[in-house]
């Protein structure tokens, strides 16, 4: 599920989880949740919240460190993930392995774009890192989940080719729209280049219109952007994966609620 802005997209994500698991009966779900305390950052208390309703792994983003609270968390909590290509040293994971039903094993990693974004250290390097050392299938984990949390379509579709046939499933995240390329690429890995925002899409990117057109318009200091507060429309990705491979048999978005027109996996 892609980022989470605001309490809207916080509430459509746990009012509908029981829904999603009765009619999708997923094994393993990750959610993006770096906007999900007012638009920025995310604090252990919402991080229970998801995890209360069955969400396994939360992944963050550049607004890792905008809750000051949430840090003594990153090293000691193996659920929320940070940026992987951040420097050495910095609080947090950037990858883990987690058990998932029937005793199968699944690795979710996250990596940072550069373009227009924060410098960090090279995420393609960072990824072919993680990803050379893994495996899928026989004596390795089951499936390899890769959030790319980036700005420009052009990285993370790279990134997204450079894991084809060796991760189960590429998403890009921080885009806050969903796009309309889901697909299952050459070799065998879902992709798609961003699952889009859960929040209220009457708003501009989760955020409030009018002062987000201010800023725009005036080019001079408003009030701070706040999220919008209508209801809010969830937006992800399902992979069915190969118990064999781990690479992808079939992938679909997943929208529900809010203003944008729901779209369940046929499946």
């Amino acid at each position: 599920m892609g980022d989470v802005v605001g309490r809207s997209g916080r509430d459509v994500i746990v009012g509908r989880m029981a829904e999603i698991k009765s009619r999708l009966s997923p094994d393993f779900i990750v959610v993006n949740g770096e906007n999900a305390a007012h638009g920025f950052g995310i604090t252990p208390k919402i991080c229970e919240d998801f995890f209360s309703v069955g969400v396994d792994v939360v992944t963050l983003g550049n607004h890792t460190w905008d809750q000051r609270e949430i840090i003594p968390h990153l090293d000691g909590e193996a659920r929320i993930l940070r940026p992987l290509n951040y420097p050495a040293g910095t609080p947090g994971h950037g990858m883990g392995i987690y058990a998932g039903p029937r005793g199968r094993k699944v690795m979710v990693v996250q990596v940072m774009g550069r373009l227009f974004m924060d410098p960090l250290d090279d995420p393609f390097a960072a990824l072919e890192k993680e990803l050379a050392k893994a495996r899928m299938g026989a004596g390795g984990v089951d499936a390899i989940i890769v959030d790319v949390h980036a700005e420009a379509s052009s990285e993370k579709m790279a990134l997204g080719h450079l894991s084809d046939g060796r991760a189960s499933l590429v998403v890009g995240s921080h885009s806050h729209v969903p796009t309309a390329d889901c697909q299952i690429l050459a070799k065998g890995t879902a992709y798609q280049t961003d699952a889009g925002m859960c929040g209220d899409y009457d708003s501009v990117i989760g955020m409030k219109k009018d002062a987000a057109i201010f800023k725009f318009v005036r080019k001079i200091p408003g009030e701070r952007l706040s999220p919008a507060e209508g209801p809010g429309t969830l937006c992800g990705v399902m992979v069915e994966t190969d118990d064999r491979t781990g690479l992808a048999l079939r992938a679909a978005p997943l929208r529900l609620g809010g203003r944008l027109a729901e779209c369940w996996p046929d499946w």
